[in-house]
């Protein structure tokens, strides 16, 4: 990938002016569509584009007292004594272009280093996502209960929750309180009002800001991250109440995402934590982001998970390898599985066979699962990239 940027006089291998660099970087993400920027002593610095790593023409950042100087333009001073400290700062930026980037600062080898997401200005809608209409359904009809949005690290979290707090915004006449480290989106009230609480700037701590959420009269809590077991807690007891709360977890798929939650707790409380998360769950979604038949796109894989009386059941009674065949069973109230997107998404031609056979949690049910559909061209839907058989 050339920047275009001329970042580096190549010649005599002097840098220009630190903030002219750290800005053009940033900037540069927006030209390339770029998600992430990775910064290293002695590496040139790499964006991620569709999810691969590209290497930016400009020469190795040879000098920690340059990358240093180029991340202290953006770094907040009054929480750079937290780096020095712990060796890790998450926080957030807003450019000169409009987009946020949700920084993370990171102490490496005795070097500062950083990984730097775009978040882009815009809130996307659930259609610009490509998302099933269950994800609207859910944020309509629900007043209170848990929802999960589940996934790896890079599979659009982040977005969806930003899709669904918006059209809550758009729609519904409610107060959001949402608890971010750091803040990535940002809300303008429509039909609801919104208090939006930084990590580091307005509050100390996740506990500490859920210690006091519920005396704030909200209706919708998002937390950005279920990271421990307070945060767990907090947001189980306050679904329990009868607050919509929103978060991410990070996990593979739905039946995995009782496990890591579990994960949180003493196996003595375990009981506990499942009779609380039957009553108190509206929904789990998972999802991936795999590349798609038009080059360069990426496009989501979902599997929803609803807590109907069945599934109520089977949280209680330790049952979660038998969650699959209950979302199977449900599709008409919105459920699927990762096999159900898979499909839908070969039959409408947004992926290729070979690529949904390679994220597929069970390859023969996805086999199975497109077997004889036709597509507009009358092949069979199973064929690989580039059309062949």
């Amino acid at each position: 990938m050339h920047s275009g940027l001329g970042l580096y006089r190549k010649q005599t291998m002097e840098p220009k002016d630190s903030k002219e660099v750290m800005l053009s970087l940033l900037n540069g993400m927006g030209r390339f569509g770029a998600s992430d920027l990775h910064l290293k002593v002695g590496y040139a610095p790499y964006y991620r584009v569709a999810g691969n790593l590209r290497k930016v023409e400009m020469e190795p950042i040879e000098h920690s007292d340059f990358l240093e100087e180029m991340l202290s333009h953006i770094v907040p001073a009054t929480r750079r004594h937290e780096y020095d400290e712990r060796g890790d700062l998450d926080f957030s930026f807003k450019g000169s272009t409009g987009d946020r980037y949700r920084v993370n600062v990171f102490r490496a080898t005795g070097d500062m280093h950083s990984a730097i997401r775009r978040v882009q200005s815009n809130i996307p809608s659930f259609e610009e996502l490509q998302l099933p209409p269950i994800y609207k359904r859910i944020v309509e009809h629900n007043i209170d209960g848990l929802v999960l949005i589940s996934g790896i690290t890079g599979s659009g979290k982040s977005s969806t929750l930003a899709a669904m707090l918006e059209y809550i915004n758009q729609n519904r006449s409610m107060h959001i309180i949402t608890i971010e480290d750091p803040v990535e989106f940002t809300y303008e009230a429509e039909k609801s009002i919104i208090s939006q609480r930084e990590i580091g700037i307005d509050i100390p701590t996740y506990a500490e800001a859920l210690r006091y959420v519920v005396r704030q009269d909200p209706d919708v809590i998002f937390i950005g991250e279920m990271r421990d077991k307070e945060t767990m807690l907090a947001a189980i007891q306050s679904a329990e109440t009868g607050h919509m709360v929103l978060g991410s977890i990070h996990c593979a798929d739905a039946p995995q995402t009782f496990a890591r939650i579990l994960e949180f707790f003493p196996r003595e409380e375990h009981d506990f934590i499942r009779s609380s998360l039957s009553n108190s769950l509206a929904a789990i979604c998972c999802q991936k982001l795999i590349p798609g038949t038009a080059e360069g796109t990426r496009i989501p894989a979902t599997e929803v998970l609803l807590n109907n009386a069945t599934v109520k059941d089977k949280i209680r009674h330790e049952e979660d390898e038998d969650l699959p065949a209950v979302m199977v069973n449900s599709r008409e109230e919105g459920m699927r599985s990762f096999t159900d997107s898979l499909a839908e998404l070969i039959e409408q031609d947004k992926v290729y066979f070979d690529t949904a056979r390679e994220y597929a949690p069970n390859r023969e049910a996805l086999e199975s699962a497109v077997k004889g559909i036709k597509t507009t061209a009358g092949g069979l839907v199973g064929r690989v990239r580039g059309g062949r058989k």
